[in-house]
């Protein structure tokens, strides 16, 4: 009977940890050897476990999943490391590839394609991990081009506010600038969270550097 693959998972959410142990527990050529809240306890975990295979989330506290990548392919070459993301920003996907990382899946992927790809990195196969690259850059393209249709929706006004919410001006400071009332930059700052399907003012300031600054 073979060994299973023992596989340390990084997650700052408990809830995430879980889902992915349940995905795990589905194959038996994987075993949970542990579990680590922040990059620090990667690290540390890596060191005491050895596992063969780190499952490690991109955004975590303490020290992030790329720069505790970095340390350590440095210190344990030899462990197999996938980063772990909700963002499809493919800036990520190379900068994990650049720090040593064998591998980049998207939390919102199908199971079956997780186990998929993490089959093909222990067996050494090509195909699995070029079917999977293909879907990965298929939904960054997807994410684009929503985007830049949404971008083609709005008005030279509220590209102007984007812009200066990008520079950290306030509702006032804005007003200002556009010479406007204040209450009618709030009116645009609301009307842009809905367009663009966003939350508040720090997910709008990002989105613009990355859709309308460049």
């Amino acid at each position: 009977m073979m060994v299973p693959y023992r596989v340390l998972i990084a997650d700052d959410h408990p809830h995430a940890r879980q889902a992915i142990m349940e995905i795990l527990e589905e194959e038996s050529l994987f075993t949970i050897v542990g579990q680590a809240k922040n990059g620090k306890e990667a690290i540390e975990l890596c060191g005491e476990h050895l596992p063969d295979i780190l499952l490690i989330d991109i955004e975590m506290p303490v020290l992030d999943g790329l720069e505790a990548t970095k340390i350590i392919k440095e210190k344990y070459p030899f462990i197999k490391v996938i980063i772990l993301s909700v963002s499809d920003n493919v800036g990520d996907l190379f900068t994990s590839i650049q720090y040593g990382a064998q591998g980049y899946l998207l939390k919102n992927m199908d199971p079956d394609d997780w186990l998929q790809y993490l089959r093909s990195i222990v067996d050494g196969s090509n195909s699995a991990t070029r079917d999977l690259a293909g879907k990965l850059l298929y939904q960054f393209r997807e994410r684009d081009l929503q985007n830049t249709t949404k971008n083609s929706s709005l008005t030279p006004r509220e590209k102007e506010i984007l812009l200066l919410v990008s520079e950290g001006l306030t509702n006032r400071q804005i007003a200002e600038n556009l010479f406007i009332a204040e209450n009618t930059v709030k009116n645009h700052i609301k009307n842009l969270l809905e367009k663009l399907g966003l939350e508040n003012r720090v997910q709008l300031a990002s989105y613009a550097v990355k859709y309308i600054v460049n």
